[in-house]
């Protein structure tokens, strides 16, 4: 079992900044691929950005350039620093990581006023 708890959501204004911490625990070996998705009221859970163990990262289109997905393999924690938001980055943004099943964090509510 993997525990994954994320803080650091908030409001915003558009073109502000917002940085997500995800906090992993529990049977973290093998864990490799750790990443972020978002989800808006009515529409599917959509990758953000993941990240290998070694630091190969991955971004969707509508984020590439304004966010950076990061990780600290020793403290078992990854992160994603948002800059430049706007209003359609408005979602609640789960800590998601794969071991044996997919497992995903409780989500953090991210707002960003136009």
């Amino acid at each position: 079992q993997v525990q994954l708890v994320e803080s650091g959501g908030g409001l915003v204004q558009a073109g502000g900044s917002l940085r997500l911490s995800c906090a992993a625990s529990g049977s973290m070996l093998g864990v490799n691929t750790m990443g972020w998705y978002r989800q808006t009221p009515g529409k599917q859970r959509e990758l953000v950005a993941h990240i290998g163990s070694g630091g190969s990262t991955y971004y969707a289109d509508s984020v590439k350039g304004r966010f950076t997905i990061s990780r600290d393999n020793a403290k078992n924690m990854v992160y994603l620093q948002m800059n430049s938001l706007k209003p359609e980055d408005t979602a609640v943004y789960y800590c998601w990581t794969i071991h044996d099943k997919n497992y995903w964090g409780q989500g953090t509510q991210v707002t960003v006023s136009s």
